[in-house]
């Protein structure tokens, strides 16, 4: 089976001898020797961080599979490819909706197998939990927020004299679509920076 290789270190990790790229190649070379691969080209990302998966030499692996260059990318350790769970299993789901293969050689990922695949949709299913996990323990803290009369979100910044200018339009007898209309005439920017004024916007400063 031919196969890609792909190696990454951050700036950090390039003077460990035991994360370098050197080392992931051997590893990489040794384990598609003992499977009798065909490896072509090991594609790397030198002094890269491993957050998001917008790298230049990861780009280029996948395009490799992809192109139908090679039916597999073999990685030394998993943290190589990303350091986020629910990156690697993003990119689990897209090997299998393109019909390539990820072996990740550390924790024995290799979705050419079956146990391989078993290994993966376990991962698959630990990230989903987290997520929700982490979702829920959000939710719950916001709440507490909430209870604790927090105000939650950006903070709201108006100038003194637009909240003035409001209270005297107002007690003009202006209704609130029509000081809205002024404002947004006027190009008068809202609290966040927006330049649209509503009639209810309107209403909330003058009730304050």
């Amino acid at each position: 089976m031919d196969v890609s290789g792909y190696v990454r270190v951050s700036t950090a990790e390039q003077a460990d001898s035991g994360a370098g790229l050197e080392a992931q190649r051997r590893a990489v070379r040794a384990a598609c020797r003992a499977r009798a691969w065909s490896l072509g080209a090991i594609f790397e990302d030198a002094g890269v961080s491993g957050r998001g998966l917008n790298r230049p030499g990861l780009e280029a692996a996948l395009g490799s599979v992809e192109g139908g260059g090679s039916k597999a990318l073999v990685i030394a350790k998993v943290d190589r490819l990303s350091r986020s769970l629910g990156d690697f299993v993003s990119l689990m789901e897209r090997s299998r909706l393109k019909g390539w293969a990820i072996v990740a050689l550390d924790i024995g990922v290799d979705t050419t197998t079956p146990q391989g695949e078993m290994v993966a949709n376990m991962m698959a299913t630990f990230a989903q939990f987290e997520r929700r996990l982490i979702g829920q323990r959000t939710k719950d803290a916001l709440a507490v927020k909430r209870q604790e009369g927090v105000q939650l979100g950006r903070p709201r910044i108006l100038g003194t004299k637009v909240v003035r200018r409001i209270e005297r339009l107002r007690s003009a007898g202006y209704s609130y679509r029509e000081i809205a209309d002024a404002l947004n005439e006027s190009g008068t920017a809202t609290a966040h920076g927006g330049k649209a004024w509503y009639p209810a916007t309107v209403r909330k400063i003058v009730m304050r």
